[in-house]
């Protein structure tokens, strides 16, 4: 085994003095061709980050610190903003929780190599919470902002050039399309949610009960959350009975009976951590999270009960816009997308523009109430204050309306919209010259969507809130671009390699 010492980026000596740790070399193992590929793509993921792109995103971490910051503390920031950028990688690569990827990160000979995690300094690799940590390095906004600007980068020639790539990023076409990026919730959204809230309340209860605060109730928590249970699994089976609707209505009252109980011992049981906190062995800030976690839930607990009560009992449909999806997640939205075995989703929209090549030039995750053709005329702007606005702009019928295409003509951009009147689609196949291989191509589209969906992000994604899950989104893209611009680096060295062995 020989010692590598990796390449230092060029950093500002007075402003940023770092580099990275050294490492041994990558372990010599034959596996088969699929781990083969892996390595292979790790090891140029692994070139095109020491070519500068980690240097760039530990200037952009290390950037917030406040100018009196001493070098010590500079120093810390940039170590740990290259172990994050690299956790994070190699998790969305491998697609692992962060329980599962700290168990397997110290196992694995090649993973410990991409995280310079070597055995010169005896360094532990990071625990499950430090994954967590490292997953929140970077807020939402500027994680967006350093995906575009490196998206920018490689599309730039002299800056594709120091990033380690044989040639700029070809950005003429751009191809872009809607999705649901979907919420972990539970169906349906009425009486359920009433179980989820005695669930969450009830084991805040038994936590703060273990800890010594104790209120009289007539059973212990987990007990209410037995009879919640069989009213649950009654509910579910009245609807194959007789006189099913009679039935569910009468279980609904008695849930909402027992949900204000269980929410009367809640009230006394925060109180009472309030009050008496320094007679258990929780921190304050221990304290203030089972404290949140209570007040979450009671603050919605109302207007859930209200929900059941109105869709069961009353037979009234409720405004989308006003139902509770989810006590757990904020700006989730109903989204009717009409298509097979998915006719209603419920989650985030995600507007996502690809490139000819496959990389994600630009993507925006919409609150609830956003408009996905404002999304795609913002999307637009941005592009062309990064000074690479495409040539043209394909899409499907959904994003086709009058003032996107006057957007696109202020522009310059040649409209690939595809017509939504039958008889104006054929002509334009048949009579525009490129129009049915870009509307052809922008159907592969759907098929990245669903690689960043399933293999980057999750489906359904499991961060929760908006802002987590624009920032899993963020580190989605940018393993993903790594992931395609190794690919191209890859296959571009394999048609060098093939000429040189041709014969003359």
């Amino acid at each position: 085994m020989f010692w590598v010492m990796n390449k230092k980026p060029e950093t500002n000596r007075t402003e940023l003095a770092w580099q990275p740790e050294l490492r041994p070399a990558i372990p010599t193992i034959y596996g088969p061709i699929e781990w083969r590929a892996f390595l292979r793509q790790l090891v140029e993921i692994d070139r095109l980050l020491l070519a500068g792109i980690e240097s760039d995103f530990v200037r952009e971490v290390c950037s917030a610190l406040p100018t009196d910051c001493s070098q010590a503390r500079r120093n810390f920031c940039a170590k740990n903003a290259s172990l994050s950028l690299r956790v994070n990688l190699a998790r969305k690569l491998l697609g692992l929780s962060a329980r599962k990827f700290a168990m397997r990160a110290p196992a694995d000979e090649l993973l410990r190599w991409f995280l310079c995690v070597g055995p010169l300094e005896l360094k532990a690799t990071p625990s499950k919470s430090t994954v967590e940590r490292c997953d929140k390095i970077l807020p939402p906004e500027r994680m967006d902002a350093f995906n575009r600007r490196l998206f920018a980068q490689c599309c730039d020639k002299q800056t594709a050039r120091a990033l380690g790539l044989g040639a700029p990023v070809e950005f003429t076409d751009a191809y872009i399309d809607a999705t649901c990026l979907k919420a972990t919730i539970h169906f349906p959204i009425d009486w359920v949610l009433l179980r989820d809230a005695a669930r969450t309340l009830m084991k805040a209860v038994a936590c703060i009960r273990r800890h010594g605060l104790r209120q009289r109730m007539p059973q212990e928590p987990l007990r209410f959350l037995g009879a919640m249970n069989k009213l649950a699994m009654a509910m579910s089976a009245s609807a194959r009975k007789p006189g099913a609707k009679k039935q569910r209505k009468k279980i609904l009252r008695q849930m909402k009976t027992l949900t204000r109980t269980i929410e009367s011992h809640a009230r006394a049981h925060l109180k009472l951590l309030r009050e008496a906190r320094e007679r258990t062995g929780l921190s304050e800030k221990q304290a203030a999270q089972i404290a949140a976690r209570i007040e979450r839930i009671l603050e919605q607990l109302p207007a859930a009960i209200k929900q059941a009560h109105e869709r069961i009992i009353g037979g009234r449909p409720v405004k989308n816009e006003d139902k509770i999806l989810s006590l757990y997640e904020d700006g989730l939205s109903v989204l009717l997308r009409g298509k097979a075995g998915a006719q209603v989703e419920f989650g985030r929209e995600m507007l996502l523009c690809e490139t000819k090549q496959g990389l994600v030039a630009d993507y925006a995750l919409l609150e609830q109430g956003e408009n996905a053709n404002e999304a795609f005329r913002d999307n637009l702007d941005r592009l062309e204050a990064q000074g690479i606005l495409p040539e043209a702009a394909w899409t499907d019928r959904g994003l086709n309306n009058q003032r996107n295409r006057k957007h696109l003509e202020q522009k310059g951009v040649r409209s690939g919209l595809c017509e939504r009147d039958p008889a104006k689609l054929r002509e334009r196949l048949e009579n525009e010259e490129g129009y049915a291989e870009g509307l052809r191509r922008r159907g592969s589209t759907e098929a990245r969507i669903a690689i960043i969906k399933n293999v980057f992000t999750g489906n359904p994604s499991k961060a929760k809130g908006s802002e987590h899950t624009r920032v899993a989104l963020g580190w989605a893209v940018l393993a993903h671009n790594l992931w395609v611009l190794a690919r191209i680096e890859l296959a571009r060295d394999e048609t060098r390699k093939k000429k040189k062995r041709k014969p003359r």
